[in-house]
């Protein structure tokens, strides 16, 4: 297990990361909605990069995991800005960007903001716009309003909040209703048994893309988390792939 390591920013919280130094471009892995660097995903493929000489980043969001702050303060923009601080003074050179469920859509959001340094993307269970699709009008006056929306968490034992900045900071930052001025090669991963987010959200965010350089697979078993060894193993071959298409 690489040590865990801490980024300061300008107003003082501290991000949580581990970096395995190695060759070609940097993998980047983008946690989902409240979930950190500890889990499955994020931990076999900084482990297969270790193991296979590659370069790869792993962060907790700040109110996540190890890192400071109050997860109430989260918001897409806040998030990506923390990556981008960390890939900025940790990462050389071109950058692949892996995100996972809400981590799919911060990874467009950094894959834009990082222009040329950008060599690919890996979408698992991608979620961009849930703030849009995944809410009832009713939850999105609530939120709106300034009150928090709590939904039933199948993954633990507490409530899953939604903050009203979140909220409104995703509301700002919707990517499915133009084009996506991203062309760098994607691969985007999605169970068909997924109860979280609709395996065709996939699919849009495929046509959304500029690039051409697209693969979507759909994995007809697989539910929300694709956490399975079949579905871990999946995700290694795709970003070796991947990585060996960019180099």
């Amino acid at each position: 297990m690489s040590e865990t390591h801490f980024h300061p920013m300008p107003d003082g919280r501290r991000i949580a990361y581990r970096h395995t130094s190695g060759s070609g471009p940097t993998i980047v892995f983008l946690p989902g909605y409240m979930s950190d660097m500890a889990g499955g995903k994020a931990t076999a493929l900084f482990d297969w990069a270790r193991h296979t000489g590659r370069s790869c980043l792993l962060l907790d969001y700040s109110g996540c995991g190890e890192s400071d702050g109050d997860f109430a303060d989260g918001t897409l923009s806040r998030w990506r800005d923390e990556v981008l601080a960390l890939v900025d003074a940790k990462v050389n050179g071109p950058v692949i960007v892996a995100g996972s469920s809400m981590g799919g859509w911060l990874m467009l959001l950094v894959g834009l903001a990082l222009g040329d340094r950008l060599a690919g993307m890996v979408g698992i269970a991608s979620a961009p716009d849930f703030t849009d699709w995944g809410r009832s009008e009713s939850d999105k006056a609530r939120l709106q309003a300034g009150e928090t929306v709590f939904d039933p968490n199948p993954y633990g034992p507490h409530p899953t909040p939604m903050h009203p900045a979140f909220f409104a900071d995703g509301q700002a930052v919707r990517q499915l209703g133009g084009t996506i001025p991203i062309d760098a090669p994607v691969r985007l991963l999605h169970g068909q048994r997924d109860a979280d987010v609709p395996w065709q959200i996939s699919l849009r965010l495929a046509e959304a893309l500029r690039s051409d350089a697209i693969q979507v697979t759909l994995v007809k078993d697989g539910d929300h988390r694709l956490s399975r060894d079949q579905d871990v193993a999946l995700l290694l071959r795709t970003v070796e792939q991947l990585v060996e298409t960019v180099t």
